[in-house]
């Protein structure tokens, strides 16, 4: 069933149950409905069959990204931490033949794009239409969505989903979550990530439930990796938000607001964590807290969400068991190994070939079917001493020291482990340190830190060194710092 099926169902048992709200305004499914066939009917007359975006969270977003599903069109989100050559890269590659835009002063003047063809009112906000030339025949018939990695290394890859991709997902995950029409999900990330797009609006739509679409900074999320944690947690409990999706690092957050005396989220009853490695003591400190979340695991290439712990089942240091639509084994070397509707490959690139897709990353399934991951299989690095090491277990005990807001770790060929660390705000170098030695007491010796390096600057989208899913691009990181690395071990 598409999408706007279930919008029209909901809209005709609840008309004006709200489908969307954001500050200062609602929308119920009627209308909803409605303003999708307007929008798709607009889209179609342009002639045009990719469409680019690059617009900050709110309804826009929303409705736009609705109507292009609805009119046929696949849509080419640009995410807020992309640099100008990763746009220019997603524009070009793509073919898209238009871009809509909130900024358009400014993206002009980075990517020298035309000028725009007038103003399109969509939610009551005036967005610009930019005519671009770009190949029709770039993107093959039926993605619906191209989605565009940030990956740790290389340029990003264009990651090409149909709704018979995405549909899937959208009902396992409505199931396993319980999504029911009385909840209020609550938008925390950039719609352009496909994580919140597709378990956070598609699955609230689709369930009938609402979804609350404020702008980034009134949620807390300033630029491409600043949280105000306070900001973010007062904005759960304000809108009344039953579920919310989480990164390790805004998880984190929510959870030293609440330690330090900001009052829990009332209504909140589901959250979900993932798009990087989850700190096992961080959900234990959730948990103290009674915070209901649940750390789950996913990838562009299976249109985001693969395995998710929920109320009935959870195991914490997993990440949870596999969504109905998707199988999972585990190869001979440890990669784990992923077999359902998948995608239709990369943009440029030959299909996948097989029924089963190598993740790139390592882990287990124990006896009841949960997965457990070791780490990314690129990043494993062998001590001289013979042990495999995965950085991001490391790297998650660093960070949850207060001290330590960022790290990557290197040691591979080495007889122990230095770190880049970013400290915290207000954090010296004494403190570092004495963060660093607590974190060493809950690893083995063959994991420690012996020496480390401050660094220069955060890990950011903007600088290279992080990706826009909180991934610490590790090359790139040890690339900027490999003379200082070298000089610990002379």
């Amino acid at each position: 069933m598409e999408l706007i099926e279930r919008i029209r169902l909901h809209a005709a048992r609840s008309p004006d149950s709200t489908a969307l709200e954001w500050p200062g305004g609602t929308i119920g499914y009627a209308g909803l409905a409605a303003e999708i066939e307007r929008l798709a009917a607009e889209l179609r007359g342009r002639g045009i069959s990719t469409l680019a975006i690059s617009l900050g969270n709110g309804p826009a977003w929303a409705m736009l990204d609705l109507a292009a599903l609805h009119a046929g069109l696949c849509l080419v989100p640009l995410p807020p931490f992309f640099s100008e050559g990763q746009m220019r890269h997603a524009l070009k590659l793509s073919g898209a033949q238009a871009l809509v835009t909130d900024q358009a002063v400014v993206l002009r003047e980075r990517l020298d794009l035309p000028e725009p063809m007038g103003s399109w009112r969509v939610a009551g906000r005036p967005l610009s239409w930019i005519d671009l030339p770009g190949d029709p025949q770039a993107v093959p018939a039926g993605v619906r969505k191209l989605t565009f990695t940030s990956g740790t290394t290389g340029e990003p890859k264009g990651v090409m989903l149909g709704w018979n991709h995405m549909e899937p997902v959208v009902r396992s995950l409505a199931d396993a979550a319980g999504v029911t029409p009385s909840d209020r999900h609550l938008v925390l990330t950039p719609l352009s990530v496909l994580l919140e797009n597709i378990a956070g609006i598609y699955t609230a739509l689709w369930s009938g439930a609402t979804a609350i679409v404020p702008g980034c900074p009134e949620v807390g999320l300033i630029g491409s990796s600043r949280l105000d944690t306070a900001a973010m947690t007062l904005a759960l409990d304000r809108f009344r938000a039953t579920s919310a999706i989480f990164s390790p690092q805004t998880l984190q957050g929510l959870v030293e607001a609440i330690e330090s005396g900001l009052p829990r989220p009332a209504a909140f009853r589901f959250g979900a964590v993932g798009g990087a490695p989850v700190p096992p003591r961080l959900l234990e400190r959730a948990a103290a807290l009674e915070l209901p979340v649940y750390e789950g695991y996913g990838l562009s290439e299976c249109a985001s969400v693969v395995c998710l712990n929920t109320p009935g089942h959870n195991r914490p240091g997993s990440t949870g068991r596999p969504l109905p639509h998707v199988r999972l084994r585990i190869a001979a070397d440890g990669e784990v190994l992923i077999a359902g509707p998948g995608f239709t490959g990369y943009l440029g690139e030959e299909p996948p070939a097989g029924e089963w897709w190598a993740s790139g990353d390592i882990g287990r399934l124990d006896p009841d079917g949960f997965l457990h991951l070791e780490g990314r299989r690129r990043n494993v690095f062998i001590t001289t001493f013979g042990r495999n090491l995965a950085p991001e277990w490391v790297e998650g005990e660093l960070t949850l020291e207060p001290a330590i807001a960022q790290a990557a770790l290197f040691g591979e060929g080495r007889p122990w482990n230095t770190a880049v660390v970013v400290p915290a705000p207000g954090a010296d170098a004494t403190a570092v340190a004495a963060a660093i030695a607590r974190s060493n007491l809950n690893l083995p010796d063959y994991a420690q830190v012996s020496r480390w390096i401050a660094a220069e600057g955060p890990f950011t989208p903007a600088n290279g060194q992080l990706t826009g899913t909180g991934r610490v691009r590790r090359a790139a990181v040890q690339g900027h710092y490999q003379q200082q690395i070298e000089r610990l071990y002379q």
